[in-house]
């Protein structure tokens, strides 16, 4: 499986290409899969089953990290550390939370 894109190959129509990767995957208990770690920037979620793309948001800067997944009074949150990779340095490191849906 590939994973992320080059923006330069997608515009000529060349897309999924994959792109090196940094930072692993993390699996909730639901069977959703969420990794960052390419240099396009983006987060995804997969159908851990079947690996089709449910979600995905592009971020400020790579996030060459391996995401968190925790939970507040049931509610389940996702959590991922962007800015300062190798590849592409930010000059601001942050952090993006984003909530699952109920």
């Amino acid at each position: 499986m590939l994973l992320g894109e080059y923006e330069a190959l997608t515009r000529r129509g060349i897309p999924i290409t994959g792109t090196e990767n940094y930072g692993g995957p993390v699996v909730t208990a639901g069977g959703l899969l969420f990794i960052a770690a390419t240099a396009d920037a983006k987060i995804r979620a997969f159908d851990k089953d079947n690996g089709k793309v449910l979600w995905e948001h592009q971020l400020p800067a790579e996030g060459h990290a391996t995401p968190s997944v925790y939970a507040v009074n049931g509610k389940q949150y996702l959590a991922i550390s962007v800015g300062g990779s190798k590849l592409k340095p930010h000059p601001e490191g942050a952090v993006f939370v984003f909530s699952l849906p109920d």
